[in-house]
C-alpha cells in the first residue's frame, strides 16, 4: 500500500507547487497591470485636468475680450501662450467654436499696425519666431482640416468656411498686413514674403490642394452650385499663390491640374459666379502653362492615371472653356492645344465600351463606361457638356481650321472637282480646246501646284481633323452635336472638299492611295482629313431635303456631289481591290466604313432622284468576266466589293448572279428541271371563279421548300370541268399572274395606289378576314415569281420596296426622304413647315394626326400625350420625321411585316442586297427598255408545224416590226406574257418561253 502511495503524493505535491507558482505569477501580472492602469488613469486625469485648465484659461481670456463693448486686443506674446496651450489640447469636435473665436481674434489683430498687439509681430521676435511659425502652420492646417468637414449648402457652415478661407488667404500673402504698411517696415517684406511661401509649401505638402478640392466639389459638383463669389475668389487666390511662389514648377502645376482644374465645370461656374477668377487664371497664363506641361506624353499619362476617365474629361472641358475665353492668344499655341486635347480624349477612350455589361455604367457623354459615376458628378455633367460644346462652336472651329482657310486662300486656282464631273454643254468642246491652248501657252511656270500630304500646311489641317475624329469616336453621346457644329454655316465641309481636291488631280485620290501604300495605319492624321469629311458630309446630306439638295444645291452643287461620289466610288474600290486594307477586318476599318457610308448615301439619293449619268457608278477598270470569276472562286476582295458596293458591276451581271444563286439553291434542294416529275412537285386544283381563295387555301399551308419546288396547277372552269394546259408551265404562270393581278387590285383593299399609281399596303386592310395571313401569302406568291424569273406588271411605291430590302433599319435611313413616293402633298406640307420662318405655333399643330377611317375620325398620337403637345420651332424637325414615320411605317407596320415575311421565305434576303430600290422593281416587273423583237424571235418556240421561216410566222414578225409602234409592242408583249416589260436578261430568260402553236380548227369554230 505504502509503496503505491508515494508516487501519488509526489505528483500531487508537484502539481500544488506548480499551481502556487502560477498563482504568484498571475498576481504579479495583476499588480503590474493595476500599476499600468493607475498610471494611465493618473495620466489621463492629469491631461484632462491640464486640458480643462488650458481651456478655462482660453475661455477666460476670450470672455474678457468679448465682454467689453469695444473689444481690446491682448498683447501678442500673451496671446501666443494662450494659443500655444489651446492648440495643444484642441479637439476636433469639442473645440470647434473655440477655434473659430481664435481665428476671428487673429484676423482682428491683423488690422492693427502695432508690434505689441498684431499677431504676426511675434515673427519679428527672435526668441519666439521659430515656435510662432510652427504654431501658425498648425493653426492654418487646422483650418484646412475643418474645411474638409464643412457643407457649403448649410448657412452656418458657410460662415465658418469663409472664416477659415480668410485665415488661409491672410497668412499666405503679406498684401493685407497693416504692420508692413509703414515705410520703416518695408524692408521686412522680403522676409515676410519668404515666410508666407514657407507656410504655403508646408500646407501644400500636408494637403491643402486636396482640402480645396473637397470644398469645391461639395459646393460646385451639384445641379445648383452653393459656393458664392467670395469663396471662389479665396480658393482661386490660394491655389494660384502657391503656383506663383514656386514659379509654376511641374510638381505644383500637377497638383493644380489634379485638384483644382479637374473639378467638373470649374471654369464654367467661375464665369457665372466670379468672373474675376477667370481673369486671374488668364493673367497667370494657366492655359499656356497647362498645355506646356501636358504636351509631354508622360505627363499626360501621369495626370490621366491619377484622374481616370470622368475627371480627365472634366479637366479637358475646363481647358476648352479657358481657351474659349481668349482664342486669339491661343493661336501661337494651337498645335500644343490640339495635341493635348486629342491625347486627353484618347485617354478617355480606353474606358468607353460598346455594350452594356455588369461592369459598365451609363455615362451621359461617353456612353457605356467601365467606371462608376457618383451622383454629384452625374448632376454636374450637364455643365461639362456645355463646356465641351465650345470645342465645335463656330469661333472655335474657325480658329482650329485657320490653317485650312489660309492654305486655300494662298493656293492658286485649283479645280474643286475632277474634270470628269464637269456638266456637258453645247460649247464644251470649244471651251476644252481653248483651255488646252491656254495651258500650252502658259508654260510650266503657271502649272497648278498641288499640296502634298505630310507637308506642314496639310499636317496642321490633319491634326485638327484628327482631334474632331477622336472626339466623335469617344464622346459618343455628343456625336450628333459635334457633327452639327462642324457642318454649321458651312464653315468646314465645302472648304475641306476643296482642300482634298487641292492634293492632286482626281480629287487627290492618288495622294491618299499612295499614302496608304506606304503606311497600313488607318489612324494616321492625314487619313483623318478624309474620314472627317466623309462623316460630316454623311451627317449633313442625311438631313437635307430635296429642295435643299437639288434646288438650292447647298452646301454642294450637283456637279460637286457627282465628283464626290466618283471619288468615293474609286476610293472604296481600290481600298479593297488593291488590298490596301486588311480585308479580314474590313467591317472595323474606319476609313472604309466612313467612305462607304457616304458613298451609299449618295448612291441611294441618286437612285431615288438621279443627278448623275446612268453609267456613273460603274467602275470602268473592272473586267466583269474576271471579277465574276473571282467571285465564283471565293476571293475575298470580290466578295467584299459585291457585299458593300454591288453597283460597281452592271445590273444585268448582278441579275445573272441572282439567277445562279437561285439555280444553286434549287440544285441543293433537289428542285432542278429533271425533278419536275418527282414526288416533290405539288399539284393544286383551282376554280376559275375562286383563284385567290383556292390558291391561298392550298399554298399558304405549304412549307417554303415546297413552294420553291414545282407547282402544277389544274384549272376548273365555270362549268366545273377540267381545263387542259397545253404549254410548258404556262398554266402555273397564268395562275400566278391572275393571283397577283387580283390581290393587288385596290378594290380588294389589301393594297392602295399612290397618285402615281404605285402600290403599297392599305392601312385599312384589317376589314379583310385574316388580312395578315393574306399579306404573307401575297409575299410568298411575289417571291415565287421573282424566284422563278417570272416578270409581273406590279408597280410598287419605292418606299415600300425600300422596306422590303430592309433599308429602313439603316442608321442613315430618313422617312422624310421616302415620303414623296407615298404622298407628295404631305411631303410639300412638311417641307413648308421645316422652312417656315415665322412662329410655327401660329399653325396650331400638335403631335397628333387625324384620320378618316371608314367614316369615323380617328386621332393618332405621334408621341405619348401628343394631342396636348404643340409643335414649336424647337421641336418641328421631330414632328416632321414622326409624321413621315407614322404614314410610311406605323400605319402599315403589321401588313408590311407579314408581306416581307412571306417574300423572304422564298427569296433569300442576302441575294437582294445586290439591288437598289429601282433595280428590285425591275427584277419584279422586267426591264424598262423597248421590246427587242429580234431577241424575242430568236428565242420563240414553235409547235404544230410552225417554224421560224414559215409564211405565217414571217407575216407576224413583219407586221410587228413595220406596223406596230413601241407602245403597241409593249401591249403585244403584255397580251402574250401578261407583262408589258421584257425580262431583264432578255427573252432567253423568259419563263415559260414565248411559244407559237399551230392549232387546227373547224369551219364552225372560225369567227
Amino acid at each position: 500500500m505504502f509503496s503505491q502511495g508515494k508516487p501519488s503524493s509526489k505528483n500531487q505535491f508537484l502539481e500544488q507547487t506548480k499551481a502556487a507558482r502560477e498563482e504568484r505569477a498571475l498576481e504579479r501580472k495583476r499588480e503590474k497591470a493595476a500599476s499600468v492602469i493607475q498610471a494611465h488613469v493618473r495620466g489621463f486625469v492629469a491631461r484632462q485636468k491640464l486640458k480643462n485648465e488650458l481651456r478655462k484659461s482660453f475661455d477666460a481670456v476670450f470672455q474678457k475680450i468679448e465682454e467689453d463693448e469695444q473689444p481690446q486686443l491682448v498683447p501678442a506674446l500673451e496671446m501666443n501662450e494662450v494659443i500655444q496651450g489651446f492648440m495643444f489640447v484642441l479637439h476636433q469636435s469639442d473645440d470647434k467654436e473655440r477655434f473659430e473665436r481664435l481665428c476671428r481674434y487673429i484676423i482682428t489683430s491683423m488690422d492693427s499696425n502695432s508690434l505689441k498687439y498684431c499677431y504676426v509681430a511675434i515673427a519679428l521676435n527672435k526668441d519666439y519666431a521659430v515656435q510662432w511659425i510652427q504654431q501658425l502652420k498648425k493653426v492654418l492646417w487646422q483650418c484646412c482640416i475643418f474645411l474638409n468637414h464643412l457643407k457649403p449648402e448649410v448657412s452656418r457652415d458657410t460662415k465658418s468656411m469663409m472664416l477659415y478661407l480668410h485665415m488661409l488667404v491672410t497668412f499666405t500673402n503679406t498684401a493685407t498686413w497693416k504692420i508692413l504698411k509703414e515705410k520703416s517696415r518695408e524692408s521686412l517684406k522680403p522676409a515676410m514674403n519668404q515666410l508666407c511661401n514657407n507656410v504655403m509649401g508646408h500646407l501644400v505638402t500636408k494637403g491643402m490642394y486636396a482640402s480645396l478640392q473637397k470644398l469645391l466639389y461639395k459646393g460646385l459638383v451639384r445641379s445648383k452650385p452653393t459656393l458664392k463669389r467670395a469663396a471662389l475668389l479665396a480658393v482661386c487666390n490660394l491655389s494660384l499663390r502657391t503656383l506663383t511662389a514656386y514659379q509654376f514648377s511641374n510638381n505644383y502645376m500637377n497638383l493644380f491640374l489634379l485638384h483644382i482644374l479637374s473639378i467638373p465645370a470649374f471654369v464654367y461656374h467661375l464665369t457665372n459666379i466670379s468672373p474675376e477668377c477667370v481673369t486671374f487664371l488668364m493673367n497667370h497664363d494657366i492655359l499656356k502653362k497647362s498645355l506646356q506641361l501636358l504636351s509631354t506624353e508622360q505627363n499626360t499619362r501621369v495626370i490621366f492615371n491619377a484622374l481616370e476617365g470622368s475627371y480627365a474629361l472634366c479637366l479637358l472641358a475646363n481647358l476648352i472653356n479657358l481657351a474659349n475665353k481668349d482664342l486669339e492668344s491661343l493661336s501661337p499655341n494651337i498645335l500644343d492645344f490640339v495635341n493635348v486635347v486629342t491625347r486627353l480624349i484618347e485617354s478617355c477612350q480606353k474606358y468607353v465600351v460598346n455594350k452594356q455589361s455588369n461592369l459598365t455604367h451609363w455615362h451621359p457623354i461617353l456612353g457605356w463606361f467601365a467606371q462608376t459615376i457618383d451622383r454629384g458628378l452625374h448632376e454636374s455633367l450637364v455643365y461639362v457638356k456645355i463646356q465641351l460644346q465650345l470645342l465645335w462652336s463656330g469661333s472655335f472651329v474657325k480658329m482650329l481650321f485657320a490653317g485650312l482657310f489660309e492654305s486655300l486662300a494662298a493656293t492658286r486656282s485649283v479645280e474643286a472637282t475632277p474634270t470628269t464631273s464637269q456638266p456637258s454643254s453645247p460649247n464644251r468642246s470649244t471651251s476644252l480646246l481653248k483651255k488646252a491652248f491656254e495651258r500650252a501657252s502658259s508654260g510650266r511656270s503657271n502649272s497648278v501646284k498641288y499640296k502634298r500630304l505630310g507637308s506642314p500646311e496639310t499636317t496642321i489641317v490633319a491634326m485638327s481633323c484628327c482631334l474632331y475624329e477622336t472626339a466623335l469616336a469617344t464622346l459618343r453621346q455628343m456625336r450628333l452635336d459635334i457633327l452639327t457644329g462642324l457642318c454649321y454655316q458651312d464653315i468646314v465641309l465645302s472648304n475641306l472638299w476643296k482642300f482634298i481636291c487641292s492634293l492632286g488631280p482626281g480629287g487627290g485620290l492618288k495622294s491618299f492611295l499612295d499614302h496608304l501604300a506606304i503606311t497600313s495605319k488607318i489612324c494616321t492624321p492625314e487619313l483623318q482629313i478624309l474620314i472627317l469629311f466623309c462623316d460630316c458630309a454623311t451627317h449633313l446630306i442625311t438631313i437635307l431635303d430635296d429642295m435643299e439638295m437639288y434646288d438650292q444645291q447647298k452646301p454642294f452643287k450637283l456637279e460637286e456631289l457627282t465628283a464626290i461620289s466618283a471619288f468615293l466610288n474609286q476610293l472604296v474600290f481600290k481600298l479593297v481591290w488593291n488590298n490596301l486594307i486588311d480585308l479580314k477586318t474590313n467591317n472595323s476599318n474606319y476609313l472604309l466604313n466612313s467612305a462607304h457610308t457616304l458613298l451609299m448615301l449618295l448612291y441611294k439619293r441618286d437612285c431615288r432622284r438621279p443627278y448623275t449619268s446612268p453609267d456613273h457608278w460603274l467602275i470602268k477598270d473592272i473586267r466583269v468576266s474576271n471579277f465574276m470569276s473571282d467571285l465564283e472562286k471565293g476571293k475575298k476582295a470580290a466578295q467584299v466589293l459585291m457585299q458593300r458596293v454591288p453597283h460597281i458591276i452592271p445590273h444585268k451581271e448582278r441579275v445573272v448572279l441572282f439567277r445562279k444563286n437561285v439555280a444553286a439553291e434549287k440544285n441543293v434542294l433537289g428542285l432542278t428541271e429533271s425533278a419536275c416529275a418527282s414526288p416533290q412537285s405539288t399539284l393544286i386544283t383551282v376554280h376559275r371563279s375562286r383563284i385567290v381563295e383556292d390558291g391561298y387555301q392550298q399554298l399558304a399551308i405549304l412549307p417554303p421548300a415546297a413552294l420553291k419546288g414545282v407547282i402544277r396547277v389544274k384549272f376548273i372552269n365555270e362549268q366545273g370541268l377540267d381545263e387542259a394546259g397545253i404549254d410548258q408551265d404556262g398554266v402555273f404562270k397564268e395562275f400566278l399572274e391572275e393571283t397577283i393581278k387580283r390581290v393587288f387590285n385596290p378594290s380588294l383593299n389589301l393594297f392602295k395606289v399612290t397618285s402615281e399609281q404605285r402600290l403599297y399596303p392599305s392601312p385599312t386592310s384589317c376589314i379583310q378576314e385574316n388580312h395578315l395571313s393574306l399579306f404573307e401569302f401575297v409575299g410568298k406568291m411575289l417571291g415565287k415569281a421573282v424566284y422563278e424569273g417570272i416578270v409581273v406588271d406590279v408597280p410598287f411605291s419605292s418606299f415600300f420596296l425600300t422596306q422590303v430590302l430592309g433599308h429602313q433599319h439603316s442608321a442613315l435611313y430618313s422617312s422624310i426622304d421616302e415620303l414623296p413616293s407615298l404622298d407628295p402633298d404631305l411631303y410639300r406640307s412638311l417641307t413648308y413647315i421645316k422652312h417656315y420662318d415665322g412662329n410655327i405655333q401660329d399653325l396650331d399643330l400638335t403631335f397628333s394626326v387625324d384620320e378618316d377611317c371608314m367614316g369615323q375620325l380617328v386621332t393618332h398620337e405621334l408621341i405619348p400625350g401628343g394631342k396636348a403637345v404643340s409643335v414649336t420651332n424647337e421641336n418641328k424637325i421631330s414632328y416632321i420625321h414622326l409624321m413621315a414615320h407614322f404614314r410610311m411605317h406605323v400605319q402599315i407596320h403589321d401588313q408590311t411585316a407579314a408581306f416581307i415575311r412571306g417574300f423572304r421565305s422564298i427569296v433569300n434576303p442576302d441575294w437582294l442586297t445586290m439591288f437598289s430600290t429601282p433595280e428590285l422593281q425591275r427584277l419584279i416587273s422586267g426591264d424598262n427598255s423597248p421590246v427587242d423583237l429580234q431577241d424575242l424571235r430568236r428565242h420563240t418556240k414553235y409547235f404544230g408545224g410552225f417554224h421560224n421561216n414559215h409564211r405565217v410566222i414571217n407575216w407576224l414578225w413583219d407586221i410587228l416590226e413595220k406596223d406596230f409602234s413601241p407602245e403597241e409592242h409593249s401591249l403585244f408583249l403584255k397580251f402574250v406574257t401578261s407583262c408589258s416589260k421584257p425580262p431583264l436578261l432578255g427573252f432567253a430568260h423568259l419563263e415559260p418561253p414565248f411559244s407559237i402553236r399551230c392549232v387546227e380548227v373547224g369551219d364552225d369554230q372560225v369567227c
